[in-house]
């Protein structure tokens, strides 16, 4: 399978008053053609600050992409001029934002939203981006989006803001698609016909795209693949089976470990205790152990290698050293 994308040792930080905050640190992950990779991890970790930064978003100042190659069917995002990046956001490149009342123009009505971009970046006319406009409604379910065009964002709902939000991002067809948190702000019912709306688009269209989210069950819905973040590294890397039923890495367990489940509902839900490193100064060795309950004198000290566990699984993570697992069998 091809990959669409590859992020290589990237590297973001914010300069404050209070110092610089290191938001992402040196994060690998790739994305192939057709793919949903979800990014995972609490609020805070960089999931947005890396959607962000691929997006070429980030403000500057005060942050900066301060090393790091973001290839886009490999052309390095990174080291694109401005005005090369205009051409490339909303055409090749779409994001979804997480709140949509704040990502739509409440002064301007959703047709006018919609066809934008189109004409500014496809060069069409007025009719042509008007019909197009309203098969980009009709695709996110929508009824009857001839009438609807002429309505502006507050006569809508929240989840057919979002799904005109999801319009917008993809009506110039872009190859990448990344939706950052985009069922936070919408009740279960709604989240659910968004996930379905998602599956379908991919479907269609065959976009590739990456998910961003803190919501687990979002990620068993339509994930492929699973990306772990913590503290501004990506810590393991796995199929979605892998992952949720082969967590290798103690944070991820304890993401599962949290999780509602109705299976086990007479049961207490296992909190992960204490708080995520101050990424002002994070830890050189691994960013997790003060909260791990299997930390050894090696984690406080040194971050661990990446271990390969299959040809699409990986982790970081001391316990997965032959040294380790030697004395846990001892045990």
């Amino acid at each position: 399978m091809e990959k669409i994308l590859e992020v290589e040792n990237l590297h973001v930080t914010f300069t404050t008053y209070g110092g610089t905050v290191k938001a992402v640190r040196g994060v690998d992950f790739h994305l192939n053609e057709g793919e949903t990779l979800a990014i995972v991890g609490e609020s805070g970790c960089g999931k947005s600050v890396t959607s962000n930064a691929i997006m070429r978003l980030i403000p500057d100042p005060p942050g900066k992409i301060t090393n790091g190659t973001i290839l886009f069917k490999g052309e390095n995002l990174a080291a694109l001029s401005e005005k090369k990046m205009r051409s490339i956001r909303g055409v090749d490149i779409s994001m979804i934002f997480q709140d949509p009342m704040t990502a739509l123009n409440p002064t301007l009505t959703i047709g006018t939203q919609l066809m934008e971009g189109l004409q500014e970046h496809r060069n069409v006319s007025g009719k042509e981006a008007r019909k197009k406009a309203i098969e980009m409604m009709d695709l996110v379910g929508i009824p009857n989006p001839e009438e609807r065009l002429k309505q502006y964002p507050h006569q809508f709902s929240g989840g057919m803001r979002q799904r005109i939000v999801i319009a917008i991002a993809l009506i110039c067809e872009p190859d990448l698609l990344i939706a950052d948190e985009p069922t936070t702000a919408l009740d279960v019912t709604i989240q659910a016909q968004i996930l379905e709306l998602f599956e379908k688009i991919q479907d269609t269209t065959g976009v590739s795209i990456i998910l961003i989210t803190h919501d687990l069950g979002v990620v068993a819905k339509i994930a492929d693949r699973i990306a772990v973040m913590y503290a501004g590294k990506i810590i393991e890397t796995g199929t979605k089976r892998e992952i949720f039923y082969k967590p290798q890495h103690p944070y991820t367990q304890g993401l599962l470990n949290s999780v509602p489940r109705l299976d086990l509902a007479e049961e207490l839900l296992t909190p992960i205790d204490g708080t995520p490193p101050d990424l002002f100064s994070p830890p050189d060795a691994c960013p997790f152990a003060a909260r791990c309950p299997y930390v050894m004198e090696v984690c406080d000290k040194v971050y661990p290698a990446k271990t390969e566990l299959s040809g699409s699984h990986r982790v970081n993570c001391w316990l997965q050293d032959d040294r380790a697992k030697q004395l846990i069998a001892v045990k």
